[in-house]
């Protein structure tokens, strides 16, 4: 897939420093790096938070809360030390858009972390990279040690009185430690597996002290939100969903790639003049809006604007940009069973209802693509997602069970067709499957 792509339509911002070597931090700094924070430095922490919950940013991991709004919940006075994570454990399927923040400008990650830590009254702060971007950690290590050697990271930065330390933790390769509770247990050095909530992140978090998590997308994109003011931030998307969204396409496109759009940009548009279309004279069949946990759209409803709200309206959520396209050849019985295998193996295995509900959903969906299932199966399989729904201690069960659901509610007739047919309709026809790379 071809990463650095444009469009006509793109408004950049996050990724303005893209392929300019914003890498090196004296080219960062000829890019307008660091002004935001010794802008910062001389505001106070509340005028901050305001600033950033004005702005309308919510959280690009994928839960959408409002990212200032977030930071207000952590108390002003504590007993025990405050921190910032970064949550750059990017592992879901579709979804590749922190990996070119963090090769191409780390920089503005780390700007965000000590805004971040500054408005919350935070003295450390963690970048905590996915194990299967080992390169990335190299270069976010090298960014952070230049940002060390200016005596932008430390005692005293830029003289304002203010003392922090970031540093980066390398992850191990696991799915789970995306929860922000497994994400702190990891970091701890504990086995990533989520907590109980409440108390939640803000008031009891990363060793007892109130924690602030964000995405790497959410920090990125704080400088330029100080720099240019929370008005003109909110006005590039639509009520609420302030600002740009970088946009994982991929699947079956003509142009996959990552764009950088105005949230509310209609998810059609995207599909066809973004994305250049379906390759060949095949059809759209479906798309998932935001990455595999994601409830997936027909063709036929993707006349939607690509902002929180709009999303959830039409059943499905924005999640972490990650936009897959079908065509007409997938298969979706084996594109369901693709993405069970995924979230069963990566199942911590703590909660009964995703451990047991995701095996036995796989196992359902290979034996009835292989020809093996009946009817019952159909109704079965809806029965066990709609049972793991909220019944976990984090959000893999769920983020099995919707995608689940929409496929047999959307695709029933596919899923009959199975029946009839003893097996794979698509492959008895003869077609030639292929399933879209996931990024």
């Amino acid at each position: 897939m071809a990463f650095l792509v444009s469009h006509p339509d793109e408004v950049k911002i996050v990724s303005q420093r893209f392929g300019l070597g914003a890498i090196s931090i004296d080219r960062y700094l000829e890019l307008n790096g660091y002004k935001a924070i010794q802008k910062t430095l001389a505001m106070e922490p509340d005028t901050i938070i305001n600033e950033i919950k004005n702005s309308g940013l919510r959280g690009r991991g994928g839960a959408g809360f409002n990212t200032g709004l977030k930071w207000s919940f952590v108390p002003k006075q504590a007993p025990k030390p405050k921190y910032v994570l970064c949550n750059g454990d990017e592992s879901e399927p579709g979804t590749c858009k922190d990996r070119l923040i963090f090769e191409h400008d780390p920089h503005a990650v780390i700007e965000g972390a000590m805004i971040a830590a500054f408005a919350v009254g935070a003295h450390t702060a963690y970048i905590y990279i996915r194990g299967e971007y080992r390169y990335l950690s190299l270069i976010m290590q090298k960014a952070l040690a230049d940002a060390y050697a200016r005596g932008f990271l430390g005692k005293n930065i830029f003289g304002s009185g203010y003392d922090l330390d970031i540093y980066w933790h390398g992850g191990a390769g696991a799915y789970e430690v995306g929860e922000e509770s497994a994400l702190m247990e990891s970091l701890e050095g504990k086995r990533g597996i989520p907590r109980i909530r409440p108390p939640f992140p803000a008031v009891v978090g990363l060793w007892g002290g109130p924690t602030v998590i964000n995405n790497a997308e959410t920090l990125a994109s704080i400088p330029h939100i100080i720099l240019g003011g929370a008005d003109w931030y909110a006005s590039l998307g639509p009520p609420k969903n302030g600002g740009t969204r970088l946009f994982c396409l991929s699947g079956h496109l003509e142009r996959p790639g990552v764009y950088e759009l105005p949230m509310g940009y209609n998810l059609k548009k995207m599909i066809f003049e973004v994305g250049g279309g379906i390759p060949g004279s095949r059809k759209l069949k479906a798309v998932v809006p935001g990455g595999s946990s994601t409830p997936c759209l027909t063709a036929d409803e993707i006349d939607v604007p690509m902002d929180f709200d709009s999303l959830m309206k039409r059943g499905s959520m924005l999640g972490s940009g990650g936009v897959i396209a079908l065509d007409e050849s997938t298969c979706i019985v084996q594109f369901a069973l693709r993405t069970m295998k995924f979230y069963q193996h990566e199942s911590c295995g703590w909660c009964i209802p995703c451990r047991e509900g995701t095996d036995w959903l796989k196992k359902t969906l290979a034996r009835f693509h292989a020809g093996g299932g009946i009817r019952k199966d159909i109704d079965n399989m809806l029965y066990l997602s709609e049972n793991m729904l909220g019944r976990t201690f984090c959000p893999l069960g769920d983020a099995a069970a919707m995608p689940t659901i929409a496929f047999v509610k959307k695709f029933r007739s596919e899923f009959e067709a199975h029946l009839e047919a003893r097996g794979c309709p698509f492959e008895k026809a003869g077609v030639v499957e292929q399933l879209p790379v996931l990024a």
